[in-house]
């Protein structure tokens, strides 16, 4: 039973026990999990938390629900990542109970300054650019590759923060600055045979390739992406609406 944990609601509690089920192997893949009447009488809750509960483990996609039969776990290591929502990698990973660690590879400031082109449009930054290079791990395993381009106009001194920390977090602390907008393109790629050693795979695993402009405002171009997620580890969604 969840230890009480008064900082987090008890839906989410009970959810992160659930999914620590999940992780630990007591709920395998195919396995059927507590049902809103299962969680009502072994947590003393209402209908309601229990629901919210069932929504946040499949929100965070560690389950699937098939509709009157119940709500059974997903094949393990499997993230969903929405593409129309703002969201960290940290927060990504801590949401679907993993561990989030980043690792710095490569740190320069580049003078050019850096272009890209999202959607059919050009975006640029002028110089001076801070380009860093990190691995995005959850679990021990590692996720993505990153390479981004960030203003050194919007943060200087940007190059002297730990840059393993959330950028986001340095962004909105150090420089009061706010993420407004992200427009990215994803290409579905084999990963190349140079970048194996960082994922840890000895043979070729699909990708996906995202191209990304940051915004901090109306047109203010914050930092540009070139990432490289794993594409047996990424499940990204979309939502439209008419």
């Amino acid at each position: 039973m969840i230890e009480q944990q008064d900082f987090l609601p008890k839906y989410y509690q009970i959810s992160l026990e659930i999914i620590g089920m999940i992780r630990t192997g007591e709920l395998r893949p195919g396995a059927r999990i507590p049902s809103e009447n299962d969680i009502i009488r072994n947590y003393k809750v209402s209908n309601t938390t229990a629901r919210k509960v069932l929504h946040e483990i499949e929100r965070a996609g560690w389950v699937t629900k098939i509709k009157g039969k119940g709500t059974f776990v997903k094949n393990s290591g499997i993230i969903n990542r929405s593409a129309t929502k703002i969201l960290s990698f940290t927060k990504n990973m801590r949401q679907a109970g993993l561990v989030p660690k980043t690792k710095l590879l490569d740190k320069r400031i580049i003078k050019s300054g850096k272009h890209t082109t999202v959607s059919g449009r050009t975006y640029s930054i002028r110089n001076p650019v801070c380009k860093i290079t990190r691995l995005r791990v959850a679990n021990e395993t590692t996720m993505m590759i990153e390479e981004r381009y960030i203003s050194m106009e919007f943060c200087p001194g940007i190059e002297k923060e730990n840059l393993e920390d959330s950028l986001y977090d340095i962004y909105r602390d150090h420089y009061n600055l706010q993420i407004t907008q992200i427009d990215q393109s994803l290409q579905a790629i084999i990963i190349p045979d140079e970048l194996n050693a960082h994922f840890r795979v000895d043979q070729a695993i699909p990708g996906f390739q995202v191209h990304g402009v940051t915004f901090c405002g109306r047109e203010l171009v914050l930092e540009i992406e070139d990432s490289i997620y794993r594409g047996d580890r990424y499940h990204f969604t979309v939502q439209a609406t008419p």
